[in-house]
């Protein structure tokens, strides 16, 4: 019997996400996505199917890749407008009581201080159901905006990053040590000074000599996800994320990653299983083959073209407006593109791919696999991709939202509970505690757990220095 399949949907502060040009579907409530309602209603939506998360993307920029400027961009809404995904995490946990969030922000951007704060802050209003997406930022447009002259190289984003990170165990794990907050009405002690400290980070990006501003909250560190493809973007997950969101397009490719994201881990010193990994993907259920069939018709006539492309372009760094529908992807001659026809060769093997299909595999949930199917159908399908490639979960991004949601929750999850493979309720206590860990705590080989005794380490260094 296959293992517990984990869900999570995927959307953004933003107009149709992933499916550019469904917007214009009658049904779709994407374009509503600037109203509370909108994602309170969503969060109880996905409460009722037992989601783990509600995974929240986020862009800090415009994609200005596709014809050389941001036109096409604003013309089809492809992720702009875009609202911050903060401030929506606070009201859909005030109307849930176990779904988990995971926010998207980029350390590129913000200094790693006033950001631990924000993070410890919304771990104590969620009552521990936080996550932090790490992520580096990938957009021209939003380092020039920031008054950089340009986005830093690729291995050299991961290593600010290390050093981000640094600092943001220190605040988050050491700063504060247990039992620092007493409470005590009678002599009117709230905390025990000597139990706060300040970090003394003094590194190559970061001067943080002071101490963390708050108290420790039920997680400390928000459970961490990551989004690497790369094999610097791997390994930093593999020494560092407990879910790792991927986008392979076959089960050929997925079963690599999976491996070797797997194998990284455990070369790092942490448990392998304990790294939950999901892929991307999008369902579109029916009651029957037939009627998916019919609801997936319908969608595909409201996908914009060029809203594909856009994303794409962003996404590559290469300028599709350059090309024409019917170019087959092997005669682009560029590295990028190489690397994307060589994926995508595996859903498809021997498949010429053009530009125009390209956009079509795009248009509906952006690069994962689409699943079109009765429960039946699609549940046998995700149950395969679950015991070929020994993924954990998928990311489910939508087509029509609230529609495509709604219809896994209603059709999809009970057939999963039926089998075995979903589970009847949740997990009590944090979201840690929710997705298998141990305690609501990192565990003691994440790299974290060495920054929980500043104190000591102090002065363990004091003393070798005076030696």
């Amino acid at each position: 019997m296959s293992r517990e399949i984990r869900l999570n949907a995927f959307d953004m502060n933003c107009v149709a996400h992933q499916s550019p040009g469904l917007w214009r579907h009658p049904r779709d409530r994407s374009w509503e996505y600037k109203d509370l309602e909108y994602w309170t209603e969503l969060a109880q939506l996905l409460e009722r199917g037992l989601f783990d998360g509600l995974f929240i993307a986020d862009v800090l920029g415009l994609y200005d890749v596709y014809g050389g400027g941001p036109e096409a961009t604003l013309r089809e809404a492809t992720q702009v407008p875009v609202n911050d995904p903060l401030a929506l995490i606070t009201p859909m946990a005030a109307v849930t009581r176990h779904l988990g969030f995971g926010l998207t922000a980029s350390l590129s951007f913000e200094h790693p201080y006033p950001f631990a704060r924000r993070l410890s802050t919304l771990d104590h209003l969620t009552k521990g159901r936080i996550g932090w997406n790490i992520v580096t930022s990938y957009l021209e447009s939003g380092a020039r905006n920031l008054g950089q002259s340009a986005q830093a190289d690729h291995d050299a984003r991961y290593d600010y990053a290390e050093e981000y990170l640094q600092v943001v165990y220190k605040l988050l794990e050491g700063s504060w040590e247990e039992g620092a907050v007493l409470r005590d009405h009678a002599s009117g002690r709230f905390t025990d000074p000597a139990k706060v400290h300040p970090i003394g980070h003094h590194g190559r990006h970061f001067q943080v000599p002071g101490y963390h501003l708050c108290e420790p909250s039920p997680q400390r560190t928000p459970v961490l996800y990551q989004a690497g493809a790369s094999s610097r973007g791997r390994q930093f997950a593999a020494e560092h994320a407990e879910c790792v969101f991927v986008a392979a397009p076959s089960k050929t490719v997925l079963k690599q990653t999976v491996a070797d994201i797997r194998r990284r881990a455990a070369e790092a010193g942490r448990d392998p299983r304990q790294v939950l990994i999901f892929n991307l993907q999008t369902v579109i259920v029916g009651e029957s083959d037939a009627q998916a069939r019919a609801k997936w018709q319908d969608y595909r006539g409201y996908v914009s073209y060029e809203g594909a492309l856009t994303l794409i372009s962003g996404w590559t760094g290469i300028d599709f407006a350059a090309y024409r529908p019917d170019q087959v992807l092997k005669h682009l001659h560029t590295n990028a593109i190489q690397s994307a026809v060589e994926a995508f060769s595996t859903a498809d093997p021997g498949k010429q791919w053009t530009v125009q299909e390209l956009a079509d595999w795009v248009g509906i949930g952006g690069f994962g696999p689409l699943l079109v199917g009765s429960p039946a159908t699609v549940a046998d399908e995700l149950q395969s991709w679950v015991e070929e490639t020994d993924v954990d979960g998928f990311n489910l991004a939508y087509a029509v939202t609230h529609e495509t949601f709604a219809d896994v929750v209603d059709l999809l999850v009970p057939e999963l509970q039926r089998r075995g493979v979903y589970k009847q309720a949740y997990q009590a206590g944090t979201l840690r505690e929710k997705l298998g860990g141990a305690g609501p705590r990192l565990p003691a080989e994440h790299p974290a757990a060495s920054y929980r005794d500043l104190a000591r380490q102090r002065e363990e260094s004091a003393i070798r220095v005076l030696a």
